[in-house]
């Protein structure tokens, strides 16, 4: 179903679980179908027969690997029919230091977080601007605005939030909405899946699924570009900005666990 055909159409990337899953469930009550899009296929079935019963959703499923240039140009030629909503959520992180990780894992890392979102983008906004309607919610991390928390994930998330605010600027009049949202710890599957081990982090640094969805969604009616979930979390991103970045960098390490990160 394309976005002119019926209710509106929203499409996630990475919905099998955490947020991806969280925004799929917050567009599905809200009367949007869906085009999910992950490796998973199975997860993707499970997740459409659930919303189906229970809103009555539909969803088109592509499986497909946002690492490689054929599953990017599955979903891309899905965009080219039209969207309301984009949600780039999927991305991932990996454990150890830069110079000990699989060369190969690190270019898989950069093309999931930052390739994808940049052509997934690419392809979405033509008929949105054609339509003077519609919306792009880059899911990027704090990690992107505060340094010291790993390397190539958070200058990957720096990508996404760079490239987000730039939009904005060339988007202003047009009626197409962008977001870069930048979650904190959020209690998801992420850093099981990156090997991260986070059982030391204080209980409110943690943010829930439904928390973030939330404020991403409330944050993208007021015309917010950048929306940070969490009080704790907006403080600790004013504060970055206003102290020097060799403590921000220390408190990091201290704090994020800045090493085993890559």
């Amino acid at each position: 179903m394309s976005a002119v055909e019926g209710r509106p159409v929203a499409f996630v990337t990475g919905p099998t679980s955490g947020l991806g899953a969280g925004f799929a469930r917050t567009f599905a009550s809200l009367g949007y179908d869906l085009v999910l899009v992950a490796r998973d296929e199975v997860r993707m079935q499970e997740l459409a027969l659930d919303l189906k019963s229970r809103f009555g959703t539909d969803s088109q499923i592509i499986a497909a690997d946002l690492a490689t240039e054929e599953g990017r140009e599955a979903a891309s030629s899905r965009l080219r029919d039209g969207v309301n909503v984009l949600v780039n959520n999927a991305g991932f992180g990996v454990s150890g230091e830069f110079w000990t990780a699989d060369p190969k894992v690190l270019q898989s890392q950069l093309d999931v977080n930052v390739t994808a979102v940049m052509q997934l983008t690419r392809e979405a906004l033509p008929a949105m601007v054609a339509a003077a309607d519609g919306a792009v919610i880059n899911v990027a991390s704090v990690a992107g605005l505060l340094p010291g928390r790993g390397s190539t994930y958070s200058a990957s998330k720096a990508y996404v939030i760079s490239f987000t605010q730039g939009l904005s600027g060339g988007l202003a009049g047009t009626g197409v909405r962008v977001q870069a949202l930048c979650p904190g710890f959020v209690r998801t599957e992420f850093h099981e899946r990156a090997g991260i081990e986070m059982s030391s982090m204080p209980g409110v640094m943690w943010l829930n699924v439904e928390q973030v969805v939330s404020a991403s969604l409330s944050d993208l009616r007021s015309g917010k570009v950048l929306s940070v979930p969490g009080i704790q979390y907006k403080v600790l991103t004013t504060l970055g900005r206003l102290v020097p970045q060799s403590l921000v960098r220390r408190l990091n390490n201290l704090v994020g666990r800045g090493r085993g990160r890559t």
